[in-house]
Formats: structure tokens, sequence, C-alpha cells
């Protein structure tokens, strides 16, 4: 810290601690204020400018300096000066001080804020950025919001000075004339019987409904803002109480709890129902897995007293049992479930007209005379964009020309295959080209994993991401991490990828290629853009999940920031509910408690903070780890590998976060996930029968460790006494 800093935060110090020493605070009370009504009205009735002058620089002082009182001093302008000259001084003198303490805030906090915060802060650098002046606006209109936090905070923001000023200035001014006015009332009582005078109610009546009020002002000026364009075009009736525009888990569910209310709801599906999840997704990766790791067991059948066994199978039928599992969980989400559950199912391409407005390019609808197809416009109060996502396909050179796959099209394209890829390069060492490559590679292929960045399943811990590595290698993937993939070439009629590392090119040779390095939101083709609804990789939404629309809402992999079917599912509740009743009540979608999984195996589960998250955000934890090599149901299935890791407040048995390595660890991890959703400790997991022999004991005896660790030994060391004294 530099020394005008030191010197700042010294004084500030000085003069905050000869406040308490000199207990100025008994001067800021409401008995105080009345003692002092009559001689406060003489001395300014005789020195007007003086005392008007001492007010306002005690009162920049008090705000400056965030000393509590501001409400009693406002009060005293009242009763001192009335109502519109009280107004006037309070609203300088509030203000000025405010920007004092915002700008003290910035000088001795924000580096260091910086410093320690700085990812955290990042978002709320470009909320301030884009709409800074009316968010502070919308705070300083709510006096029960306390105005020395918004003057600190905002200080650690890139809000311009003068901005800060003005904007705090016009937005203070209402607060200011109700307490003001509060303050003349208060000033002709007598006795405890004035508080009933009309006036006096009026103004704490004021004070009650004032937030209620601004609220509700301030909502209704922003919807009007963004609607302005559009006002010509809003519908008087509406077809549909909403429209769903997907048919993935996020559309899915958001129809369904909307046809559950009886709401009038339509669905629009431009390709396959069940999107991304049932078609190319969770349910075929998870049914290929499972062939892949009943060909592995049978390579290595000694590990259960049998025989190994090379598995002999036909690479078709695998691929045709993946289309049999996906054929039969479609039922579940097709068309005719849900139309027997009340929702109109409509099968094309939905465009937003208006904010109430959806065009639908039927599919099979036939065409117009232009040879376009026919189209449906239905009107909503409410829209929800559930649009899902797309893998992203890195723009290699020669791509397209060596031909690739990715984990959408692979199902179909292998489908076609005789046999298994001899040689499969995977690029990407996220969860999705970590699952395929292990399975691929136990099928039989012999699989090259090509990852940029220094480690695979980079957002786990090290440890984790070491052990998965690992896990592949056994299995016969060799695991290029530090390769950048620089092109594509065939040479000598052979595909190669061309990759870097340390800056020495090298070239692997391939038959098959799947781009597997992440998946982005689809933000392009249904008229986005011409609503002017912001995007930045996802569709920007509140904590609502409202877009800049109030009316329009996005859920699942289109929003962001998770890309789960269950995360999809759980924004839909949100957005749905939040669509049809939101006039009354609208509800902040929950993500303190979100759990995942990596299906290699061993599996790899987590919920909360891990180790590397918590590093990075400067939270204080501690580690308990337990090995599952020690677990009896682990040793007696050949599965003794892998640990619980929990994360806890030190000192308490607060869970912050949990990482599971080992068989069905995405089961394992659900004990957890509901102990945080609900605030259970690991006292309580300790104290929970498990059932012998389980891979759940594993969660017991993570909280035991945890125990042990924290045991009472002074306590106990006198317990120790007091049984040596009993045996005489």
């Amino acid at each position: 810290m530099r020394l005008r800093q030191i010197v700042l935060l010294l004084l500030l110090a000085l003069a905050i601690g000869a406040f308490v020493a000199l207990d100025l605070g008994r001067y800021l009370s409401f008995e105080q204020l009345k003692a002092s009504q009559a001689s406060f009205a003489q001395l300014h009735a005789e020195q007007p400018f003086t005392v008007a002058a001492v007010y306002f620089l005690t009162y920049v002082l008090a705000t400056a300096l965030s000393i509590p009182g501001a409400v009693i001093i406002t009060l005293a302008g009242g009763a001192i000066f009335g109502l519109w000259q009280g107004s006037l001084i309070v609203s300088f003198a509030s203000t000025v001080g405010a920007t004092l303490a915002f700008l003290a805030s910035r000088f001795l906090l924000r580096d260091w804020v910086e410093a320690r915060f700085g990812q955290r802060l990042a978002d709320i650098h470009l909320g301030v950025d884009r709409e800074g002046g009316f968010y502070l606006f919308t705070l300083r209109l709510i006096p029960v919001v306390p105005f020395f936090l918004i003057n600190l905070l905002m200080g650690l923001t890139r809000m311009k000075v003068w901005t800060y000023y003005w904007v705090s200035q016009i937005g203070m001014l209402a607060g200011t004339a109700v307490y003001v006015n509060a303050g003349t009332q208060l000033a002709q009582l007598e006795s405890l019987q004035g508080i009933l005078s009309p006036a006096l109610l009026v103004s704490f009546v004021l004070l009650g409904i004032f937030p209620l009020i601004t609220r509700r002002i301030v909502a209704a000026v922003q919807k009007r803002k963004v609607y302005a364009r559009w006002a010509d075009q809003r519908p008087k009736t509406f077809d549909r109480n909403l429209i769903v525009i997907g048919g993935g888990a996020g559309g899915l569910v958001s129809a369904y709890i909307a046809a559950a209310v009886k709401a009038k709801v339509t669905l629009i599906e431009a390709h396959k129902m069940g999107g991304d999840c049932l078609n190319y997704g969770c349910v075929p990766s998870k049914a290929l897995i499972k062939s892949a790791k009943l060909a592995h067991q049978m390579r290595h059948a000694s590990n259960y007293g049998l025989s190994d066994a090379g598995p002999s199978f036909s690479f078709k039928a695998v691929m045709q049992r993946v289309h049999d599992v996906i054929a039969a969980i479609e039922p579940h989400d097709s068309i005719e479930r849900y139309t027997g559950l009340g929702v109109e199912v409509l099968q094309g391409y939905g465009k937003l007209i208006n904010p109430w407005t959806v065009e639908i390019a039927l599919n099979g609808g036939g065409t117009g005379p232009d040879g376009t197809p026919k189209v449906v416009r239905l009107t909503a109060r409410s829209i929800v964009i559930a649009a899902g996502a797309r893998p992203f396909v890195p723009p290699l050179p020669g791509l397209d020309d060596v031909g690739y796959v990715t984990s959408d099209t692979l199902w179909d394209e292998f489908a076609k295959l005789d046999e298994v890829p001899k040689r499969l390069v995977v690029l990407g060492g996220g969860p999705i080209g970590c699952e395929l490559a292990q399975s691929f590679a136990r099928l039989g292929s012999h699989v090259t994993q090509v990852e940029m960045g220094a480690r695979i399943m980079a957002r786990e811990d090290v440890e984790v991401s070491e052990l998965a590595k690992a896990s592949l290698e056994a299995d016969g993937v060799q695991v290029f991490t530090g390769h950048k993939a620089l092109r594509c070439e065939r040479v000598n009629g052979e595909k190669t990828l061309v990759v870097e590392h340390a800056g020495i090119e090298k070239r692997i040779v391939f038959d098959q290629l799947l781009c597997a390095v992440g998946r982005v939101a689809r933000l392009q083709g249904y008229g986005l853009e011409d609503l002017g609804i912001p995007t930045h990789r996802t569709v920007e939404t509140n904590e609502y999940l409202q877009t800049i629309y109030p009316n329009i809402y996005a859920a699942g992999d289109v929003a962001g920031p998770f890309q789960f079917t269950h995360t999809a599912a759980h924004q839909a509740w949100y957005a749905a509910v939040n669509a049809l009743f939101g006039e009354w009540k609208l509800f902040k979608a929950d993500y303190s408690v979100i759990p995942w999984a990596t299906f290699i195996d061993p599996e790899v589960a987590r919920v909360g903070l891990n180790e590397q998250e918590a590093q990075e955000k400067n939270i204080p934890y501690e580690v308990t780890q337990y090995g599952i090599d020690d677990l009896d149901r682990a040793i007696a299935d050949s599965e003794a590998h892998g640990f619980v890791k929990v994360l806890t407040v030190p000192g308490k048995d607060k869970i912050l976060g949990v990482t599971i390595v080992g068989a069905h660890a995405a089961d394992l991890l659900a004990e957890y996930v509901l102990a945080m959703k609900h605030g259970l400790g690991l006292t309580k997991i300790l104290g929970t029968i498990h059932t012998y022999p389980t891979m759940a004991e594993a969660n017991k005896f993570a909280a035991g460790e945890w125990k042990r660790a924290h045991a009472p030994h002074k306590l106990l060391s006198w317990v120790k006494k007091y049984h040596d004294w009993r045996r005489g």
C-alpha cells in the first residue's frame, strides 16, 4: 500500500476513533434531537447562514466517514430548516459526502480488491460499463438499501466520478424529501400523542411504501423503454400463454410445466424431440460407454478370477444397440406424449418477429408460390428460448478436405462403418473428448487424443486430471497435452493432423477425426439479432432468466452458464414459472448447488468448489480425503481405486464442495448434493446409517476422517483420566 493511502487510512481511523472515544453518537439519537429542538430553532433564527453551513459540513463529514446516524441528521434538517430548504441542503450535502466516500473507497480499496477478486469483479465491471448509471439510480431510489454500502461498493467499480455524483444527486432526491418531510412533522411533536397526527402518519406511510413504489416505477420505465419500438405491434389479445422454442431438456420441461398449470402452450422443434441429450449426447454416449466397459472387463476377466478373453463383436451391432437405446427412450420425449399432456407441438423453424410474435416455417407443410415453406404466426404473452447448443468446429485449414465427425454426427456416420475406426484422433481434452476417447480405445481403436492445454479435464483439480490421463493411457489412448492443432492434410493418400508442441511440428495419421473441443450456444437463425437481444457466447439474461424483454426468457445451454441436461431442466422451471406468473412473483434461478460428472472409468463427479476454484477465489478451506482403495465393497468389486475429497469451512463441518473419483462416483455424489442443498454438514452424514457393504459407505468414512481430524483432544485427555479413576 502506498504512503498516501496509509496516511489517509490513518486519518480516517483517527476520525472514526475520535467519534467513538468522545461518544459523539449520543448526539445522533431521537431523544437528543427532541431535547435540542428548541435551542436549534433559536440558533437558526439568530444565525441562519452559520447554522446552515455548520449543518452542511457536519452532514458531509458524517456521510463521507460512513458514520451511523444519517437518518437522525436528515430528520434534524427537516426540523430546523423546513421541507424545502432542508431538502435542498440535505440533497447537496449527502451527495458531496457520498462522492467523498466513493473516492476514498476507490483510492484505498480498489487496487487491493482487484488483486484478490479480479476474476469475480469482471462481470460487475461489464454490468457497470453497460448500464451502471441506471443501476445506481435504482439503488438510490430505494432508501432501505444502506447508502454507505453503495458508496463503498461503487468505489470499487470503473464508474466515472461525475456520473456517480449526478446520478446520486437525482436518485436520492425523492428519498431525501420523504425523510426531511418526516422531520418537519417530528419537530411539531409535543407529546407521544402527537405521533398519531395525520401528517406524521402520512410521512411514515410514505417511508414504508416508498421502496415498493419506486421499484414499480423503475420497472415500468425500463419496460416502456425497451418495448418502445414495438409499441404499435403489441397484440390486443394473445393466441398462447407461452411459446417455447426448442424441444430439448429446457424446452420440454418449460412446456410440461405450462401445460401442468393449464396454460395454453406451443412447443416448436425443428429437428428431433429430446434435443442433444437424447439424440447425440447423454443417452448414446452412455450406451456406448457401457458396451466399451463390458469389452474392457472381458479383456481383464482375470481381475474377477475368470480367464481373460478378447471380446468378439460386430461394431455395427454395437452402434445399432446405441440407436436401439435412443429409440427405447424416445417415447419419454415424443410428440405424442407431450400432446397428451396438453402441449401443442409444432415441427418447424421458429423465428421471433417481435417480442410477442413467433413465425414458424413448418416442416412438411408445403410451400408457397415462391417455393418457400409455408409459415404460421402465433402470439404469446411470454416466450422461452431453449435453442440449445451445437458442437464447436475449430477453423482448421484442410479440415473439410479430410472430413470429420462431431459428438452430434458420429452416431449416424459411424453406424455406417463395418468395423471400429482403426486410427481415431480425438481433438479436445474435455469431458466429451475423454469419454469417447476411452470408449473407442476399449472397443479396439488406436486413439490419439490432442489437447492444446497443459492437461485434460482442466476444470478439475490437478490430481484428478492426472488420474484421468493415467486411466486413459492404461486403456491405450495416446494423450498429447500442450499440442496445438495447426492444419489437416492429405499425404500419400492418408489423412494427417499437423500439431505443434514446444515449437516443433509433428504429424498424426488417422482414419477418422472427432472434433470434441466444446459446444457453443445456438444464437443465430431465430431472430435474436432482429430484436436486439444481447448475446455474449450465450443469450444474456438476468437472475430471473429474462432477456432485455421481460416477457422473453432463455433456459438451458443457450442461456448458460452450465451445459448440463439437469441444469437445463432446473432453469426451465424458473423460466416457465416466471413467464406465467412473473407479474405477481419472480423467482431467482438458484445455482448454489450444481453437480456434474464425467463418465470415464473411473468416474469423476463433483459438486460445489474444488481446490482449484477455492484458491482462484481466495476462499479459505480445509481438505478431508478418504481413499476408496480401503473400502470393503470396492475391494470386493475389484474397483479399489479413487477417492472422496471434501472441502469444508475451516474448523467447521459445513461442506463447500466435493470431488469423487471412483466407480459409481456420480451416484455417490447425490448424498452430498442433498446435504449441501439443505445445509447439512459432515456430522449429519456420519450419523446416518449406510448399508454394508456398499460404495455409499465411502461418504460416511470421509465424514469420519473429518471427525477424527477435529477430535477434542483436551476433552478426551480428561475423559481418559476419568476412566483411569473409575478403574481404581
